[in-house]
């Protein structure tokens, strides 16, 4: 069994800040989450933003999790963000919807 970490904004949501009016799914960030978690893997999710974000998104998309860490604060065999980060042995850079918006303004910002 791996442990597959997998982050909030810009990858299993697109944040309203990409041009939609209100944050959206990542259906396709989703269904590769459900793949995973079908297989038997130990299911993370994980956000900069915290822990209650990564809770609440998680409920909002119907996604069940075996942990909610601080982001990076626990090794993962493989992650999913859309930064070139390296919090996994593995690290898969999910592409960002209209990623010429800054996410630092937005992230200031968001509620």
């Amino acid at each position: 069994m791996l442990k597959i970490a997998f982050d909030v904004d810009d990858t299993l949501i697109i944040p309203s800040v990409a041009g939609y009016a209100k944050d959206v799914p990542n259906y396709d960030t989703i269904a590769l989450y459900r793949w995973f978690q079908a297989q038997g893997h130990y299911m993370i999710i994980w956000s900069g933003s915290g822990v209650d974000w990564a809770k609440t998104w998680a409920e909002k998309l119907g996604l069940k999790a075996d942990e909610f860490p601080r982001k990076g604060s626990i090794p993962v065999d493989i992650a999913f963000d859309d930064c070139d980060v390296k919090l996994g042995l593995v690290n898969v850079k999910v592409k960002r919807i209209n990623n010429h918006i800054s996410r630092a303004d937005w992230n200031k910002n968001k509620k």
